[in-house]
């Protein structure tokens, strides 16, 4: 690694011919993954990526290389190609970089790279097992265990230097049943901020028989009906539809492009009362959480909207220098080939006061959605169409027979206007968020909520078919 005096050689290098900002991101990233297909170990794989990025700021342009030669020559000529992209000779700034301390703190207790391959095949091969005996309607298991340890060095010409370690582990399965010409699939994972630890409370044949389970419970189920109704959307559900039908337009990049329906609308009531959103990067353990955004902010929780007032958006650097305020710490990146910009962390609807039983009890006729699928998003307008992966009726307050097939179609605004009921309890989702082409870990996370109307069933209306339509899958 680059010593501090040769980061702050390359940032002056990097505004050598002008510039209001310059940064670098060091990354060094360690992979590992075991997979199994067809009841057999398919694949076993691990790899190191390693480069570095550098970003010049200059008025309302930026100029953004990378490269794999992390010697200082290497880093340097990069230094010298972004700063090409301004004008107006140097400014004089001077550089002298202090280390920034994170306000959180907490130890991984088993490291993916201190676990065997051989432990990992194991657990793969148990889930495999345990979802191939529960029933013998199911046909075809994958599973999958992914872990990545990530250490970065972040600088910039404020002054700024981090350095961090990112340890994520990840366990998914997916299964297919079938009978009589009907296929249903069951998809699970399960996932953090965490080592093997993982498993000490979510084991890979309690994750497979959650995963099995769902696949024939649909089976078994009838289609579902189609309709305006009222629709329960259970903790478990997760948080897709707070994820994408609502932060994404909090995101102040689309915000500031005018390509948000949550834009201009500080102060305003864009929720019901009951509703409050959050986006908290310091949740010990979930899969979105960080020390440090990948611009060297420390993570911060944010509170997006409250009691239904739309309160703040989320910002990197970029957007926040626009703006002239501090960064939120949302400033996130796929990998060093890439430049940050902002993106949700764990973001989930704060929990309320009711109690999830008396929400189902309250509906006379409807449907309780106990987990989301995937689906498509306008994220300019809100727009959007869900599958329901499982569901049921609910007659008068009780929770009746499974249904498949339904969908949600809705609009993002519009349905958290109309909530009325929130849960005191919360469940939490993981995926990988994906935005211009990056991925980056997240979870999303809602209470037990009910929703007067909605379109359960149908097919989705797109407005004008504009490109910011965004098709969702399970990650």
């Amino acid at each position: 690694m680059l010593s501090k005096g040769d980061l702050q050689e390359v940032l002056q290098l990097a505004l050598a011919k002008g510039g209001d900002f310059a940064d670098i991101f060091i990354e060094e990233k360690r992979t590992s993954g075991v997979g199994c297909e067809a009841d057999k170990i398919e694949r076993i794989n691990s790899g190191i990526d390693a480069g570095a990025g550098i970003r010049v700021v200059s008025g309302d342009t930026t100029a953004y290389a990378y490269t794999n030669d992390l010697t200082k020559e290497g880093v340097s000529e990069v230094a010298r190609v972004v700063s090409s992209a301004s004008e107006g000779g140097s400014k004089g700034i001077n550089i002298n970089l202090n280390k920034i301390s994170s306000p959180v703190e907490f130890e991984v207790t088993s490291m993916p790279d201190k676990v065997n391959i051989d432990d990992k095949v194991n657990m793969v091969n148990r889930a495999n097992k345990t979802a191939r005996e529960f029933d013998s309607r199911i046909k075809q298991v994958s599973v999958g265990v992914a872990d990545v340890i990530q250490n970065v060095v972040i600088a910039n010409s404020l002054g700024d230097y981090v350095e961090d370690q990112r340890v994520r582990t990840r366990f998914m399965i997916n299964t297919v049943a079938a009978d009589e010409g009907v296929i249903q699939t069951g998809y699970n994972a399960v996932g953090g901020f965490v080592g093997f630890e993982l498993f000490d409370e979510a084991s890979p044949e309690v994750v497979a028989s959650e995963a099995a389970g769902r696949a024939v419970k649909m089976l078994e189920a009838k289609p579902a009906p189609a309709g305006k109704m009222q629709v329960v959307m259970a903790a478990e559900a997760g948080g897709t539809m707070v994820h994408e039908a609502c932060g994404h337009g909090l995101e102040a990049d689309l915000v500031q492009k005018r390509l948000s329906v949550y834009g201009n609308k500080k102060g305003e009531k864009v929720a019901s009362d009951v509703i409050t959103v959050i986006d908290d990067a310091t949740i010990k353990t979930k899969y979105g959480f960080f020390r440090f955004d990948d611009e060297g902010t420390p993570g911060q929780k944010t509170i997006l909207i409250k009691d239904g007032i739309l309160e703040d958006y989320m910002y990197d650097r970029l957007t926040s220098m626009k703006e002239n305020r501090p960064s939120s710490g949302n400033g996130r990146r796929e990998s060093y080939q890439d430049k940050p910009i902002p993106r949700m962390t764990n973001t989930y609807i704060a929990p309320g006061k009711d109690d999830p039983d008396k929400i189902i009890g309250h509906v006379k006729n409807g449907l309780l959605v106990k987990k989301m699928g995937g689906g498509q998003v306008n994220t300019t307008n809100g727009d959007f169409v869900f599958d329901v992966a499982e569901g049921y009726l609910i007659k008068d307050g009780d929770i009746a027979g499974p249904v498949r097939g339904a969908t949600l179609t809705g609009n993002g605004p519009e349905v958290l206007q109309k909530v009325d009921m929130v849960g005191n309890d919360l469940g939490y989702t993981i995926g990988t968020c994906g935005k211009d082409g990056q991925g980056v870990p997240v979870s999303d996370a809602q209470p037990t909520m009910h929703i007067p109307e909605i379109i359960v069933g149908g097919t989705a209306h797109g407005d004008d078919g504009s490109p910011q339509i965004k098709r969702i899958r399970r990650m």
